[in-house]
């Protein structure tokens, strides 16, 4: 499956915001927006041109690509599909995303990122109504109830995020069992619950044009 294999820091830098790529991580000092806030490459520092609508457009499509991690030829069959769909095309669009299961692990608190969210099921550690799952895009629907395989709960790294799930603040469209360490969709994601701050409408003028 392809997937970016480059430096996330420099998506951040690129947007000039932090898109908490790296989790826990991005919380600390070590975090690179921190150290330096100017876009990547040669010429990141110097004076930039003003930014054309379409060009706006472009970065926020790259944005909500990039906070995903989802490259472009599943990012357009997203938004074909949501275009298909009756009611605003954004919000199915951002539903979409938010339903992938990579996603679903990492709101559940089960990684610290969505890029370890990605390793851990690839890695056929998770399940999804008591069925392994290996697909990273797979998309939860409702009352589906996200857990742990039995071998993985012999891991290091079940037993840190067993101990941290408490802390950790979850979207009311899912809930979770702490004593099982499952996970269950009890609605379909609604756009005032999501707290990834992305123009839907920008992205969907861009693909419009």
């Amino acid at each position: 499956m392809a997937r970016y294999t480059g430096p996330v820091c420099r998506l951040c830098r690129r947007t000039g915001e932090k898109l908490f790529l790296k989790g826990e991580r991005c919380l600390t000092p070590k975090c690179a927006i921190d150290k330096r806030s100017n876009p990547p490459g040669q010429h990141g520092a110097s004076r930039r041109r003003r930014v054309s609508e379409h060009g706006t457009q472009l970065k926020e499509k790259k944005r909500a690509r990039s906070i995903y991690g989802v490259l472009e030829r599943q990012f357009y069959k997203y938004y074909e599909e949501a275009t298909r769909k009756s009611g605003v095309t954004g919000e199915h669009l951002l539903q979409f995303l938010e339903r992938r299961l990579d996603n679903v692990v990492f709101r559940l608190g089960f990684a610290e990122s969505r890029a370890q969210a990605r390793q851990v099921i690839r890695h056929r550690h998770m399940t999804v109504n008591g069925r392994r799952v290996d697909i990273p895009s797979f998309r939860v629907k409702l009352g589906d109830v996200i857990g742990w395989t039995e071998r993985a709960q012999n891991m290091g790294l079940y037993k840190i995020i067993v101990a941290d799930l408490r802390r950790k603040p979850l979207p009311n469209w899912l809930s979770l069992d702490v004593e099982t360490v499952t996970g269950k969709v009890e609605a379909l994601p609604e756009p005032t619950e999501m707290d990834v701050k992305v123009d839907d409408r920008m992205i969907v003028e861009f693909y419009a044009r």
